[in-house]
């Protein structure tokens, strides 16, 4: 530490990723933008991921010892600011996973938050396997949001993977894995990833399977 204070990439890491001490009477600051912070009260250590598209609040650590916090409570959140996805998407990557059968494949399904409008945007195989995918990332439009990242398991039932663990583990998306791809009615996996919490979704909508059944129908 200089005499000033903080050196500059203390004080830019700092300002990127702050710390907010929990008042007991009053809310507690918004956050200004985009972005991450901690927030410290008297029920533990909590990550605030504030997004245009989602709004998570998900405890990270608990005190060991009983010391007594000056700080309010803090709770547990979650706001899907943009809605809910359209199922027809999903039995679009379905059908892309269908195609791609024994190999794996994979789709980002995006959101614009100027027109509010989800798509399905490919990602561009570099290399694909029954048990493998390398890829680019999809080329975005202005505006649009990554919500959900897709991917296939060809005839491998749908799972998440310790490699998928390792991918995932400092991104805040919604993962969404395929698998048994050459069945009437593929099984599916879906999670909620923030920044290394992984939380998996006990069940995915009905609706979601019944539009990969009218896409293999179809």
């Amino acid at each position: 530490m200089n005499a000033g204070g903080l050196n500059a990439g203390d004080a830019a890491l700092q300002r990127s990723f702050p710390t907010v001490m929990v008042p007991r009477r009053e809310p507690g600051p918004p956050m200004q933008s985009a972005g991450e912070r901690l927030l410290i009260g008297e029920n533990g250590v909590f990550i605030e991921i504030d997004l245009p598209w989602l709004s998570v609040v998900r405890r990270v650590a608990h005190y060991t010892v009983p010391t007594a916090i000056p700080y309010g409570r803090v709770v547990e959140s979650t706001v899907l600011r943009c809605g809910t996805v359209p199922p027809e998407l999903i039995g679009d990557f379905v059908a892309m996973a269908r195609a791609a059968h024994p190999l794996e494949t994979g789709a980002w399904i995006v959101w614009n938050v100027e027109t509010k409008q989800f798509r399905l945007a490919p990602v561009r195989v570099l290399s694909q396997g029954t048990g493998t995918l390398k890829y680019e990332r999809p080329e975005l439009f202005a505006g649009e949001l990554r919500v959900i990242d897709c991917h296939s398991h060809g005839a491998h039932p749908a799972f998440f993977s310790s490699t998928d663990d390792e991918d995932d583990r400092q991104e805040t998306k919604f993962a969404f894995v395929v698998g048994n791809c050459a069945s009437s009615v593929p099984s599916m996996a879906m999670r909620l990833c923030a920044k290394g919490i992984f939380e998996d979704v006990e069940r995915v909508p009905s609706s979601w399977y019944a539009a990969a059944k009218l896409k293999e129908a179809a």
